[in-house]
């Protein structure tokens, strides 16, 4: 089993790395296999709506000059998905908006190949706002005919500052219990 996270923000080592690491943690702690793709900071563009994937049904988006191509062949190898972004005025950043779109997109156009996936979203937030962000995420996974994976709380981590995150003890407790989660269904649905 396999679990793909994205790092949708622009800091690659900053509070919304540390929340998808902290889900790895349970599930690699349960022979899962975890890999980590930076895409916030990296020079993305947004879906064109041009439809070229509908006809080419190659599982790429026409635009190849990023990393989103590499994405969504990761997506279409994983088991599990998972998005983070930092809350950016209440909601998501570019980079990943970019990333959900045309993966979106890729998908529809080629049999909804992430079909009854795993889908889980992590936000870090300075106070507030970052419900939008977490449902942002979860459209993606919700029109794609995924599992969404929830947790003991929003799946979420208040922390401004870099490493912020790591004193925000029910957020961590969430993402943990988040991690559990994603294990339990994986290794019922496997």
């Amino acid at each position: 089993m396999k679990a793909v996270g994205f790092n949708g923000s622009p800091r690659s080592d900053g509070n919304t790395k540390i929340l998808i690491e902290k889900v790895f943690d349970e599930l690699e702690d349960r022979g899962i296999d975890c890999e980590s793709i930076q895409v916030g900071g990296k020079q993305v563009r947004g879906c064109t709506a041009c439809l070229k994937c509908f006809d080419n049904k190659n599982m790429k988006c026409t635009i190849n000059d990023d990393i989103i191509n590499k994405c969504i062949g990761k997506m279409a190898e994983a088991d599990c998905i998972i998005i983070g972004s930092p809350t950016y005025y209440s909601d998501l950043t570019p980079e990943t908006k970019a990333l959900i779109d045309r993966a979106g997109y890729v998908c529809s156009a080629n049999d909804n190949f992430l079909r009854r996936k795993i889908g889980a979203s992590v936000s870090a937030v300075r106070r507030a706002g970052s419900i939008n962000t977490l449902d942002s995420i979860n459209h993606f996974y919700l029109i794609n005919e995924m599992f969404v994976a929830g947790s003991s709380y929003w799946n979420l981590a208040m922390g401004g500052d870099k490493k912020e995150v790591l004193k925000d003890t029910e957020g961590m407790e969430t993402m943990k219990d988040l991690g559990e989660n994603i294990a339990w269904i994986l290794q019922k649905i496997k």
